[in-house]
């Protein structure tokens, strides 16, 4: 673990944390902006899409992906039915416990989720990885993890 500096002037280490937040909802802005434009996808949308493409067969548990997406029940609900009535997404019950709810790519879904993980390591690549370099944004990526891990 690292020392902190106890010299670190109050003012500096408050601007560090402002343009931490800034450099990420600017760039999240880009990203999402750009995600819109292209898939007609909202951030929630895309989310659940990128969540879903990454999972054992492009499924999970309603109630763990609501979690993961940091949705309440209503809010993923309606999320969920935008996607189901766009064909991007399924409900299904599982055969072995009637209390859970699977969501599921169709193949539609996962068609769409597939080129919008492709068009978002694009716009990535061109948007953080272009400036920061490859060891930068492996730092960064570093240093997120740990203060995910510590205060997660």
């Amino acid at each position: 673990m690292t020392v902190p500096d106890p010299h670190t002037d109050d003012d500096e280490i408050v601007t560090w944390w402002g343009l931490v937040i800034e450099g990420y909802l600017a760039t999240q802005d880009t990203l999402m902006g750009e995600i819109a434009e292209r898939f007609g996808l909202a951030p929630a949308s895309f989310d659940i899409l990128i969540r879903l493409i990454r999972s054992p067969e492009h499924r999970m548990p309603m109630t763990r992906l609501a979690g993961e997406a940091a949705l309440s029940s209503g809010g993923f609900t309606k999320v969920a039915d935008r996607l189901v009535a766009a064909d991007l997404i399924c409900r299904v019950p599982s055969p072995s416990d009637r209390r859970v709810t699977y969501v599921q790519l169709t193949e539609h879904g996962l068609e769409v989720a597939s080129k919008a993980r492709a068009a978002c390591a694009e716009i990535l690549r061109r948007i953080v990885l272009s400036p920061l370099g490859a060891d930068s944004s492996a730092a960064l990526a570093d240093a997120m993890r740990v203060l995910r891990s510590t205060n997660g």
